[in-house]
């Protein structure tokens, strides 16, 4: 005799809030989220360039094909598109895109349908749709049509029998042909098993429209509201990155001046990786650095923050992973690797970083002491000088990058392989996250590059020697196993921190289990080549073509050029496309004695004014 209530939570209503939040701090509007126009350009071209990743219910990559296919610009059109992406009403997305954009006629099988079928172009979409149409074509009564819904989604084929003769009897005697009857009847049996209602889809797509109206319109504060709730999912958080990207909003490391607790945007309107997100780093530590902050203005260097926050609450492992993250980076002068520096390489000397700290723990303990003894000594530590700062080479790239997904688990000042994109952009046509989904790759021939690291060798149960190591693309990873004499052909690359590149088919067998005797199919990668990835461009490039205008040409560009080729020689011809606008003529010239280094010269190349489209031409 209770009732009975469901509620169902969404975290796309927390997203919505935090972002109209750091909308009002950032920039002081105010957004009634409530009270949007269901006009506005800005969102419904969201929505036709399909560039809906976070928007709640249509960011799978299939909705966003249809959403450029379809170009919706009324609410109406997303409802329907909520309704119809779903198992067996995906069947009808083609036929209403078609009918919307004028390439198929909208029609009725009886006119009169038209009242109720307009806004979804003559196709039957909605369970409310079936409902007043079989009052309006049959006369049914709303409870009549009411139990036609419930009998048709919980297929009770008596009630449905008893509602079809119903059905019938009335449209005849309004006027319907029987033929045209059962026609509908028919396609109504067919929908009814997935028929969805309009008034839940109409709910749905109006968060949807929400989400999408503050992504199109303030995208850095709603792209960072997602990422606060995906935050433990870092393959999702990577994901989001990548759009924010594509979308022209940066996404930047950590900063103890800058970071709230979560993701949040900063005065430059970068997305910043919260305290909170940085392995190592809880909540109360996370706290301690933004309330005094807060409280008493940015951090001027390292030995202010030290001076003025509680080294009881923030300790040495907070403060080696705020380093490793570039929490630290532009506060003061020192960068990361100095913080890391030894005097010595023995194992129980102290970093520069073990003894700030211990510095800092000193002073604040001295500070607080208010008695003097002939073991203590605060005033002298209170004012004692912080140890003086080392010089150490700033790590490189590789080291730094390995560093920050350590501590937030992805890359953010840049990529390992940034050093070899035209490697990968080139010489690649495989992700490596593809290769861990073999069987839709099979008879192909793969061609991918990435660094490597987790490597690992092992013997097998009959005691043969195999290898194991993970290779990291943009992509994401892949965990590569070879075994007995393709491990041995190959052992030379399975090193961390290496960068390689693979050539491989994709080969598939079918074999007879000996315990079930069912058909059984093996899927596996075939290594055709391996190779550091650093010297394949001057592998396999036959020569490298640059491109200038005929009217940029001059003494100044040729003998930039030539200083270049000759600083970094190779063995790769240069080839130079002059290119005629006015006259739409090109011609292509070849240098007889300048070679070149293809990787190290194409950075350089990129640099001289009125060069462009530096390609080099493989030959695999």
């Amino acid at each position: 005799g209770l009732i009975k209530m469901d509620f169902l939570g969404l975290k796309n209503l927390t997203i919505i809030k935090n972002c109209v939040r750091m909308v009002k701090k950032r920039l002081g509007v105010e957004i009634d989220v409530d009270h949007l126009p269901l006009d506005d350009e800005a969102t419904y071209k969201l929505f036709c360039d399909g560039n809906t990743v976070g928007v709640f219910q249509f960011e799978s990559a299939g909705m966003q094909k249809y959403l450029r296919e379809l170009q919706p610009h009324v609410i109406d059109d997303l409802i329907a598109m909520n309704a119809l992406y779903r198992p067996g009403p995906m069947d009808n997305i083609p036929e209403f895109i078609d009918r919307k954009q004028g390439r198929k006629p909208i029609v009725y099988d009886i006119p009169v349908m038209e009242k109720y079928l307009k806004d979804t172009y003559g196709i039957t979409v909605y369970q409310e749709q079936v409902m007043l149409l079989s009052r309006l074509l049959a006369g049914f009564t709303r409870g009549q049509s009411d139990t036609l819904r419930k009998a048709m989604g919980k297929k009770q084929i008596d009630k449905m029998n008893e509602l079809e003769v119903l059905f019938y009897e009335g449209g005849e005697k309004n006027g319907h042909p029987r033929e045209t009857l059962g026609k509908i009847w028919e396609e109504w049996k067919k929908f009814a098993s997935y028929a969805f209602n309009k008034s839940h889809a109409a709910c749905y797509s109006w968060v949807a429209y929400q989400t999408a109206y503050l992504k199109a319109h303030y995208p850095a504060e709603y792209m960072a509201a997602v990422m606060t709730s995906s935050q433990t999912d870092i393959k999702r958080v990577t994901e989001l990155m990548d759009d924010c990207r594509k979308q022209g909003v940066e996404v930047a490391a950590p900063s103890v001046n800058d970071s709230d607790m979560d993701f949040s945007v900063d005065k430059d309107g970068k997305i910043r990786f919260g305290l909170q997100a940085i392995s190592g780093m809880g909540e109360a530590a996370s706290g301690v650095i933004i309330a005094e902050r807060e409280k008493n203005g940015p951090y001027q260097d390292i030995f202010d923050f030290l001076k003025r926050v509680d080294m009881h609450a923030v300790n040495k492992k907070n403060m080696e992973v705020l380093v490793k993250a570039g929490a630290f980076d532009g506060v003061g002068e020192m960068h990361r690797a100095q913080y890391f520096f030894k005097a010595d390489a023995a194992e129980a000397t102290p970093t520069y970083l073990d003894q700030l700290v211990r510095w800092a723990i000193r002073r604040q303990d001295g500070a607080s002491s208010n008695q003097m003894s002939i073991f203590s000594m605060s005033e002298e530590l209170s004012e004692e000088d912080h140890p003086p700062i080392p010089y150490a080479a700033p790590w490189s790239n590789i080291e730094r990058c390995k560093h920050e997904k350590e501590v937030i688990s992805t890359y953010l000042s840049g990529h390992p392989l940034d050093d070899f994109r035209y490697e990968m952009r080139l010489m690649t046509n495989t992700p490596v996250e593809q290769l861990n989904n073999l069987e839709s790759l099979v008879g192909k021939e793969v061609r991918f590059g990435g660094l490597v690291s987790g490597v690992k060798e092992m013997l097998s149960r009959k005691g043969e020697q195999f290898g194991s190591m993970t290779i990291d693309d943009y992509s994401g990873s892949y965990e590569l196993r070879l075994y007995g004499d393709e491990y041995l052909a190959f052992k030379s690359f399975f090193t961390d921190n290496t960068f390689v590149y693979c050539r491989a088919k994709v080969t598939s067998r079918t074999f007879t289990d000996k315990k079930s005797g069912n058909e059984r199919t093996f899927t596996s990668l075939k290594i055709l080549t391996m190779l550091y990835l650093g010297g394949v461009l001057d592998k396999f490039s036959s020569h490298l073509n640059f491109k200038v205008k005929i009217e940029d040409i001059d003494e100044t560009l040729c003998k930039n050029i030539e200083k270049l080729a000759k600083k970094n020689k190779g063995s790769i011809p240069l080839q130079a496309t002059v290119v005629d606008i006015a006259h739409n003529l090109t011609l292509n010239i070849n240098s007889r004695d300048l070679r070149v280094k293809v990787r190290d010269i194409v950075p350089l190349l990129e640099q001289v004014k009125g060069v462009y489209d530096i390609q080099p031409v493989i030959r695999l």
